[in-house]
């Protein structure tokens, strides 16, 4: 059972949506010289190979789509001036929805290389705002996960073999969690020793054949050599 209270933010967004939105975060405090961005300069935010999971290849076609949807979403606006060349885009969520920067770097690893451990979200948060422990980390996933307005992230049931959960956002709905390979329950002790007599046999079984197949094959020399003193 993955572990939110409220997920009822009133904001739901499509893979697309989502990628591009995690862009404009990422670039509002990472690079905030060229901010806002230009469509171009989206597009090779949103086809970056590092810091995303998974790479993408957008067309601008597909950007403007997403551009849409956020619009619609009152998420994004465009902005132009008399003496821009061209528009350039920027993003409302932390307006919308009263995020500060801790809350809105944690969304932005999120939304840009899925599910993650706090330990990971933390240090690939830096760039965004630097949390000083990882209990840090969860004690602020922990408040998104608790907040009144709706949650904003979920913790992930714990993955077999792994020691930490992971975390992953709900800006677009109900993450799908693979269900963990059935494991074959033990086998009864009387079991095991019947398929361990029944493997002795077979082995014995092989070894008796070879030995007739062996005896056969001398038989027939030895009767080939007698005939020829017949």
């Amino acid at each position: 059972m993955m572990d939110a209270e409220n997920t009822s933010t009133g904001v739901h967004l499509n893979a697309e949506e989502t990628r591009v939105l995690g862009c404009l975060i990422e670039k509002q405090r990472t690079t905030p010289d060229t901010y806002p961005l230009t469509l171009n300069a989206l597009r090779s935010a949103c086809n970056q190979k590092s810091n995303r999971d998974p790479v993408v290849d957008y067309e601008e076609r597909d950007i403007v789509r997403a551009l849409d949807g956020l619009r619609d979403k009152k998420l994004t606006w465009m902005i132009t001036s008399s003496g821009g060349r061209v528009p350039k885009y920027e993003h409302s969520l932390d307006e919308r929805l009263q995020l500060g920067a801790p809350q809105m770097a944690i969304l932005c690893v999120l939304m840009l290389r899925g599910p993650q451990t706090a330990g990971e979200i933390k240090t690939r948060a830096d760039r965004l705002h630097p949390f000083v422990t990882v209990t840090e980390t969860e004690n602020t996933l922990s408040q998104m996960m608790t907040r009144e307005a709706g949650a904003l992230v979920v913790r992930l049931p714990l993955q077999p073999g792994k020691r930490e959960p992971r975390y992953a956002h709900l800006l677009a709905g109900e993450p799908e969690v693979e269900a963990p390979p059935p494991t074959a329950p033990r086998p009864e002790p009387a079991r095991v020793e019947v398929e361990q007599e029944n493997a002795r046999f077979e082995a014995l079984e092989s070894e008796l054949a070879e030995l007739r197949e062996e005896l056969d094959t001398l038989r027939n020399a030895f009767d080939a050599f007698r005939s020829q003193f017949e």
